[in-house]
């Protein structure tokens, strides 16, 4: 029976059958953060439980620490430091291990897995949070669960798994200049809404995907949580196999197990006659830099389009909250923060975009920059190639690895009414602090907005550059 690599991965790691709509899934890995995970090593502790499988599950400290670019980190609130230090607690007493606030390598779970060659071809992936669907650029299934589903994780290294259908989004073409796979995925969300695959797994693929770089991947498969997909693949290829060996020095240097292992990945395709619930076909065809102007990824549109007349209830509402109107140019908007890190793009070939973008230009007066890179491994080689020392002179403050601004659950929150310009996954009211209005780009148009104080297409920097 022909299968989507979906199902296969599914099948793989299924343990039990339990009915016709959900099994008992195996999970490979779960990592787990300082805010999903307290109840749940409280719940095993009153059921006098042991973590099954320690060496298969990963901590970080990531989403309440501060990212002040101090020698040492210190969380002040008392509430956050609590966190951080059960987590630790926790860790210690069942032998799991912990990317600590210090740890020279701590960063976002989904940023440090990849790098430290956590992540291969055909595995599942589990985390208490949504944007686990970012290890499917490397074709391993990733998704999102809640605390009660961590507990049980923790337990048994397994999870009761709704099944999912299947859903092909293809992306032909070329991308045009000026343009990154975050504009990518931010025109497929705008397109088929925020629920558009709500109950699916996405297979992205096409000439389009084939071209990407593995962080780019990364990038898309972050943002497919935001059009409801509860996950997101894109089938190995030599780009990814590459990724993985360069990242796995282990497997690399052991040349059977690199054989064995290349011979399992190369089947990690749909069949050629599998059979999908849903497909999306799109094209690079006049893909221009992409803003959101509501207070939903899906309401996005091209930097040179003027902001839609609402449609529904809900984009009156997202005007209202940003203070825009129906005609006005997004070009131009006035902003006073740029925020350029979080799990969608704080890596290094996001940083290496705003460098190329900023050129010998400084912060805009009236603007605040910050660049807070997604792992201390991502920071390290930022500052080996220049890339800190350039973002710092032309007026960007370069900070620790973390979260930060994604979600304002730390000290860097946005004051009422700031408008910033932010690389990061969600612009929910409120998402970077109470009244704030956030506008996803990509790094290079967060670059641009930084060094003009306002939304600007990267397109005529980029030409003022060559």
């Amino acid at each position: 029976m022909s299968k989507t690599l979906y199902r296969k991965l599914v099948d793989s790691h299924t343990v039990a059958q339990l009915d016709d709509d959900n099994v008992l899934l195996y999970a490979d890995l779960h990592l787990m953060n300082e805010y999903t995970s307290p109840q749940a090593f409280a719940g095993l502790d009153a059921r006098g439980l042991k973590t099954l499988y320690p060496g298969q599950n990963v901590a970080t400290v990531s989403h309440i620490i501060p990212t002040k670019a101090d020698k040492f980190r210190i969380i002040e609130d008392a509430d956050s430091a609590l966190q951080a230090t059960n987590l630790k607690r926790n860790c210690d007493r069942q032998a799991i291990p912990l990317f600590d606030t210090n740890d020279r390598w701590q960063g976002i779970e989904h940023v440090i897995a990849p790098e430290h060659g956590m992540i291969r071809p055909g595995m599942v992936v589990i985390c208490g949070d949504s944007h686990t669907t970012t290890y499917g650029a490397l074709g391993a299934l990733g998704f999102g669960i809640g605390t009660t589903e961590v507990e049980h994780l923790l337990a048994t290294q397994t999870l009761v798994y709704r099944l999912a259908k299947d859903m092909r989004i293809r992306i032909d073409g070329k991308l045009p200049a000026g343009t990154t796979a975050k504009d990518m995925i931010l025109m497929v969300i705008a397109r088929i809404g925020a629920q558009g695959a709500r109950g699916y797994v996405v297979e992205f693929c096409g000439s389009a995907i084939d071209a990407l770089s593995t962080e780019a991947r990364f990038t898309l498969c972050n943002m497919a949580v935001e059009a409801g997909a509860r996950g997101a693949l894109i089938a190995p290829d030599e780009t990814a196999i590459d990724y993985v060996l360069a990242h796995c020095p282990d497997l690399a240097g052991d040349a059977d197990m690199k054989q064995r292992a290349l011979e399992q990945w190369r089947l990690l395709a749909s069949d050629p006659d599998a059979r999908f619930d849903a497909e999306h076909r799109f094209s690079t065809a006049g893909l221009a830099p992409t803003v959101t102007w509501g207070t939903s990824p899906d309401q996005a549109l091209p930097v040179t389009s003027p902001i839609p007349a609402p449609l529904s209830a809900s984009d009156a509402r997202a005007l209202q909250y940003t203070g825009l109107s129906s005609g006005m140019p997004l070009e131009g908007l006035a902003i006073q923060h740029v925020f350029i890190g979080s799990c969608t793009n704080g890596r290094i070939e996001d940083l290496r975009a705003v460098v190329d973008v900023i050129g010998e230009r400084k912060v805009a007066p009236g603007v605040r920059a910050m660049v807070v890179p997604g792992s201390g491994a991502v920071r390290d080689q930022a500052e080996r190639e220049g890339i800190a020392a350039r973002l710092v002179a032309a007026g960007f403050e370069w900070r620790k690895p973390g979260c930060s601004m994604c979600l304002a659950m730390n000290d860097d929150v946005l004051a009422p009414g700031t408008r910033c310009a932010s690389t990061t996954n969600r612009n929910f009211e409120g998402r970077q602090g109470r009244g704030a209005i956030t506008h996803l780009m990509s790094p290079a148009m967060a670059a641009a907005a930084a060094v003009t104080g306002q939304i600007t297409d990267v397109r005529k920097l980029l030409a003022h550059h060559e």
